[in-house]
């Protein structure tokens, strides 16, 4: 049976719109397990970071008590050596601990009772040591042979012990996660593939068969009407162009569909060209105008309209995706990267970044004001550029467009910490939104500016890498103020 142009044009339409389908199929499918390979990645790093400050915290203590006992038994000071650090380490790792759990309510109870046990423990070791030191071995040992020591202990490592065995079951559960979530992409690929290889043979076999079909019937007229040589060399420059048409036809076809096994940006690209060439085959074959026929004028309606709207579609949402997996490769290699601690001037740190942003800052009759109660900070330097730059950036986008931007950056001292405050007068922040806007991917207020929403969710990483954290506090269309605080010191331990 005789392929007609309209088949051709209803089999191509079909097959367009059955490749944008699998090809938004594919899309939507990616996005969602980027989305949750990165709520698996973030709970995985939580679980390894509460996992390591159980660990580290149980050692320190256990170190502390072994010093104690030395102490006890021998007399001799130098046993007494490791107990102030292994003290000091079990505070902070506390600290991490409680900083690690706080998103957990139903770890309250069971978090308070283990501080109040080691506090009560390290009160024992203190006040045995004490005794010890004042001679007073007898009641030293008197006070060791209650067993209270062994007590508090025993009840601090089975804590200890319920939250480890937690943090392993998470990362089971994450690693678990993320290898269904692989599976589920890659048999997703395998189907979308599958279906796209199918529609391109498909297309290409009607598009051959109509090839063919046009070949014999040109050959068929030189034939019938080799008396009329005027006439056939019109109709074969007709028939060859109509030919030349076809093949150009076919191979955009064919290269459109094959395109997403490689690669769906390139693919939706010579989509596109697919679509005008359609368009131009939709207007050749009834120019606008003519008497309507309900088929064709569906197809330029799909050629002109609903196919370009698709295509925008999936754009944005390959750029989404792009956005999504790039945040998380960045979260993980930050997450990576060897710090390097040396000593930092603040002053010339903020200097360098308001150099950086000196055009969009006289734009906005912008200025800072700089304050520093203390100026140097052992840290990495790198990381916190990126964090005071991050801030400057955020404040200088998001100010209010009729008022002079103005900048606060004022440093504070506290015993082993400073504060640096990155303060403005810019949109603010709804008060729901504060500690969303630390969220990855989660903006806040109005979205005119560009952005993927992994800043700040970066600065926290970046701060948290160095041992510190960062909060918010905002009026709505009055400011926002950023406190970041860091040890003096960067100690690697804590990574």
């Amino acid at each position: 049976m005789p392929i007609t142009s309209r088949f051709v044009l209803q089999s191509t339409v079909a097959l367009l719109t059955a490749g944008l389908l699998t090809l938004l199929g594919i899309v939507g499918m990616t996005i969602w397990l980027a989305e949750r390979a990165q709520i698996s990645f973030v709970d995985l790093i939580e679980a390894r970071d509460t996992r390591g400050s159980a660990v580290e915290l149980r050692n320190a203590v256990q170190s502390a008590e072994s010093s104690q006992r030395g102490y006890l038994v021998t007399g001799n000071e130098i046993y007494l050596a490791p107990y102030g650090n292994a003290k000091a380490s079990a505070q902070r790792q506390l600290r991490s601990l409680k900083q690690a759990l706080a998103r957990y309510s139903q770890a309250e109870v069971m978090l308070a009772r283990l501080i109040a046990v080691l506090d009560d423990k390290f009160k024992e070791m203190d006040e045995t040591t004490a005794l010890k030191s004042d001679r007073k071995d007898t009641e030293a040992m008197a006070l060791v042979q209650t067993n209270r020591g062994k007590a508090l202990m025993d009840e601090a490592n089975l804590f200890l012990s319920g939250i480890i065995r937690s943090a392993d079951e998470r990362l089971t559960t994450g690693v678990s996660e993320q290898r269904s979530n692989a599976h589920r992409l890659r048999l997703a690929s395998i189907i979308g593939g599958v279906v796209i290889v199918l529609m391109v043979g498909g297309a290409a076999v009607t598009v051959l068969r109509y090839t063919r079909e046009i070949v014999t019937t040109r050959d068929e007229v030189r034939t019938l009407n080799a008396s009329l040589e005027h006439r056939v060399a019109d109709r074969t420059a007709d028939l060859t162009r109509a030919n030349e048409e076809v093949q150009r036809f076919a191979y955009i076809v064919t290269h459109d569909l094959r395109a997403p096994l490689v690669n769906i940006m390139g693919f939706t690209s010579e989509l596109e060209t697919s679509v005008k060439s359609l368009h131009a085959f939709v207007e050749k074959s009834q120019p606008a105008g003519d008497p309507a026929d309900p088929l064709i004028e569906q197809a330029r309606l799909a050629a002109t309209v609903d196919v370009p709207e698709a295509i925008d579609f999936i754009r944005s949402s390959t750029k989404k995706m792009d956005g999504l997996i790039n945040a998380i490769l960045k979260l993980s290699r930050e997450g990576r990267r060897q710090l390097r601690p040396e000593a930092v001037d603040l002053k010339d740190l903020v200097e360098a970044s308001s150099a950086a942003n000196q055009h969009q800052l006289a734009e906005a009759e912008g200025e800072i004001k700089l304050n520093f109660e203390v100026s140097t900070v052992f840290t990495d330097k790198l990381a916190l550029e990126q964090v005071i730059g991050n801030l400057l950036d955020n404040a200088i986008k998001f100010r209010v467009a009729h008022r002079p931007l103005k900048i606060r950056i004022q440093t504070f001292a506290r015993p082993g910490q400073i504060t640096i405050e990155v303060a403005d007068n810019g949109r603010g922040i709804a008060e729901r939104d504060l500690e969303r806007v630390f969220e990855l991917f989660r903006r806040s207020g109005v979205q005119d500016q560009p952005g993927e929403g992994i800043g700040l969710a970066h600065v926290r990483t970046m701060v948290r890498n160095l041992g510190g954290d960062v909060t918010v506090s905002s009026v709505l269309n009055e400011g926002t103020a950023f406190r970041i605080v860091l040890p003096t010191h960067l100690e690697m331990s804590h990574r």
